[in-house]
């Protein structure tokens, strides 16, 4: 494989100003969830005027795309066979309201697009299928979820991506999350002209955060709720008929998630018995899974990441860092998701400090070192018949463990 490696490195570094180029144009540029237009025909163009066969607006999203290209014969069944393997790499391109490329994203995109350029010029015919897969909306939404529903990962031996972090993590500790809507219906009235008439659905909303509370101290480590009042009606002379609140729910794994949004509708429910108020628990958008690592694959892309220097460890226990859409591939594919620092553990990102490092030196240096270990991982699906069945291997034992 040496010299694939080595065909790997020269291709990247030939790209290396345009993909800085790439990086930049969307930092400068940022567009927040389903608003990537700009992001994803940039994209698409790149890999469409070196070969790849581009599908825009896939699974029916205007801002996602799908570039193809064989490297030999076959169409991939996805089942850890010798046959015709396939491998996709990431790109997320949104940004954050107010706050721009402050999750990096411009990095993970420029760095899916180096890896696939590379991998495909490094390759020739030596057969499979790599695709370039581009996923909106990570940062709210789920493009991955729309995604997986479509199809678009059928028949994929690896998903391939990074992120940029403030560690450097073979891979991501990201739980399982999901928001729910939670109503409760009273009955308005003049709280002193006919008090005893009205029935308080703020008050009820009130006592469910109270609830809350109490459940929030006994929940597994890694599960958590957050909630706000997004209704607490309208004027302080009614007695509020309708009051609503928006909860984020994380879990440990999908299933501890699944457990809590059950708690939280059993609480609702309790709490709307107590009030005479009626409740309505509603979830808002898909949920996202939490991301099951492939340590196989994670430890390909780790051990050539350290070509350029950069050392990977694993996640300090308890930390968990966040949630993703990658989670839902994860369980159904072998699927990555490193972290790479590209600044110090004291900072975070979502911060305008971590958008700055996105668009400075030490972040493209990760991204091109990214996009090599990339190319390099995805070589090692294509080519080699024991890194794919160790990968589906390893995927399968964990989802018989529901890891």
């Amino acid at each position: 494989m040496e010299p694939v490696y080595a065909r790997v490195r020269q291709e990247v570094a030939a790209r290396a100003d345009r993909l800085w180029d790439v990086s930049l144009a969307l930092h400068r540029d940022p567009e927040t969830a389903y608003e990537e237009h700009g992001a994803a025909r940039l994209l698409a163009g790149e890999l469409e005027r070196e070969g790849f066969e581009v599908e825009r607006g896939a699974a029916g999203l205007p801002t996602a795309f799908v570039a193809r290209a064989d490297t030999g014969t076959g169409t991939g069944t996805g089942t850890g066979t010798a046959e015709a393997p396939r491998v996709a790499l990431l790109m997320e391109y949104d940004a954050l309201p107010l706050l721009g490329h402050a999750c990096g994203h411009n990095l993970i995109a420029a760095a899916g697009l180096g890896a696939a350029l590379a991998a495909r010029a490094a390759l020739g015919d030596a057969g499979g299928t790599l695709l370039a897969v581009g996923t909106p909306a990570e940062e709210s939404g789920g493009g991955k979820v729309a995604e997986v529903a479509a199809g678009l990962f059928d028949g994929v031996d690896a998903a391939l991506m990074f992120h940029p972090g403030v560690y450097d993590w073979a891979w991501a500790p990201l739980t399982a999350s999901a928001q729910l809507r939670v109503g409760f219906h009273g009955r308005a009235a003049h709280p002193t002209g006919n008090p005893t008439e009205g029935v308080d659905a703020l008050g009820a909303l009130i006592q469910f955060f109270n609830t809350l509370g109490v459940l929030d101290r006994r929940l597994p480590p890694g599960s958590h709720v957050q909630g706000i009042v997004t209704d607490g009606g309208r004027a302080t002379n009614i007695v509020p008929e309708y009051a609503e609140g928006l909860f984020g729910l994380r879990g440990g794994t999908s299933a501890a998630l699944a457990e809590l949004a059950d708690e939280l509708r059993s609480c609702a429910e309790g709490v709307a018995r107590a009030t005479r108020t009626k409740a309505e628990v509603t979830d808002v958008g898909g949920r996202y899974e939490h991301f099951r690592d492939n340590d196989v694959l994670s430890g390909a892309f780790a051990h050539h990441l350290e070509r350029a220097g950069i050392a990977l460890s694993q996640p300090a226990p308890g930390v968990y860092l966040g949630s993703s859409d990658i989670g839902n591939v994860s369980t159904r594919v072998p699927a990555i998701h490193p972290f790479v620092a590209i600044m110090g553990s004291e900072g975070s990102d979502h911060t305008p400090e971590f958008a700055r490092a996105a668009a400075g030196p030490r972040g493209r240096a990760v991204m091109l070192a990214a996009a090599e270990a990339l190319a390099c991982t995805a070589a090692d699906v294509l080519l080699r018949t024991d890194v794919r069945d160790g990968a589906w291997a390893a995927f399968r034992e964990k989802a018989a463990l529901g890891q």
